[in-house]
């Protein structure tokens, strides 16, 4: 699961061009949207792209986004329960 994490971290700093913030300073239970990392609705869709494409993770349910988009952890949590 630690390699999980710190793999996420590395793509959201890549893929999102978060060139102030390195991996390791992203905590697991940091809020990634907001006051957190300050993502907004147009960086959710880039990640959502993401985990489609990396881990083939869906959401299903928008509904569901902002409890799945959280923190790294729950995205860490959400692959692991959907992986295939």
């Amino acid at each position: 699961m630690d390699a999980l994490k710190a793999e996420l971290k590395s793509l959201l700093v890549e893929h999102l061009n978060l060139t102030t913030v390195k991996p390791e300073e992203i905590g697991d239970d940091q809020p990634i949207f907001g006051d957190g990392l300050g993502l907004d609705s147009i960086d959710a869709l880039e990640v959502i792209v993401l985990l489609q494409q990396h881990y083939g993770i869906r959401l299903t349910k928008a509904e569901n986004g902002p409890k799945v988009l959280y923190s790294v952890n729950t995205i860490a949590d959400y692959i692991t329960e959907h992986r295939k």
